[in-house]
């Protein structure tokens, strides 16, 4: 005869829950665990330092750490401390690819030298320099993000070469785009703002209601007669 197993306990069931619920949250924010991810990096010719943790490489070079990847011509790069990578890149152009954090999307970054600190997050773009994220982008020859708190900051510089053949020159300018905002969270501003004003109406007109109603409630049904003066108990004219 089969015996069946035993239903999980209550409290059994709750860990579990509770577990998985952690390796959700581990997965969403896989992005901020990037230096605790290997280094894999690749070229065609180039060299690295097992003791210092340097390495640089020539020809067709990737780097990736966890959802960074970085390709380039040329990368000079470093192993931090906190395990986090730290490089210089140079190509025509390098790309930089990262997840953003807690949502499923990535920031981009393209320019003909890029510098990368993983300690700090802060990427720097230089020169026909151009970075996206969720179809809004900004093109510059100076752009600066920090990841962190996703913060951009671009500056107007003179071209260093000349623009490529098709492309024009970007000159001391600043140039980008911020794509439409999604319907639904448009509506959802709208909404809330709708609701904030007929919230605010009917507590207004239930104020105004109650207060018609205490009026009411309060006022006499029958008001006294107004007093008057007893002439008899007035003191005689002077004669």
């Amino acid at each position: 005869m089969h015996r069946h197993a035993p239903a999980l306990p209550s409290r059994s069931l709750a860990a579990a829950l509770a577990a998985a619920a952690c390796v959700v949250c581990v997965a969403a924010h896989a992005e901020r665990a990037d230096r605790e991810k290997p280094i894999f990096y690749q070229g065609d010719t180039g060299g690295a330092n097992l003791n210092s943790k340097d390495g640089e490489l020539a020809g067709n070079v990737v780097i990736t750490q966890g959802t960074l990847a970085i390709h380039a011509d040329r990368i000079v790069f470093h192993q931090n401390p906190d395990n986090s990578l730290s490089a210089t890149a140079y190509g025509n152009p390098v790309t930089f690819r990262e997840k953003r954090d807690g949502v499923d999307e990535y920031y981009e970054g393209y320019a003909q030298r890029i510098v990368y600190n993983g300690q700090k997050r802060f990427l720097e773009l230089f020169d026909r320099a151009l970075l996206k994220k969720s179809g809004d982008e900004i093109r510059s020859n100076y752009i600066t993000y920090d990841a962190a708190s996703e913060i951009f900051k671009a500056e107007g510089r003179p071209d260093a070469k000349p623009a490529e053949a098709g492309d024009a020159p970007l000159g001391s300018r600043v140039r980008g785009v911020f794509q439409p905002q999604p319907k639904e969270q448009k509506d959802q501003k709208d909404d809330k703002g709708e609701k904030g004003k007929s919230d605010k109406d009917a507590r207004n007109g239930k104020d105004a209601k109650n207060g018609k109603a205490d009026a009411k409630s309060t006022a006499p049904a029958d008001p006294a007669p107004a007093l008057k003066g007893d002439t008899s108990l007035s003191p005689s004219s002077a004669q």
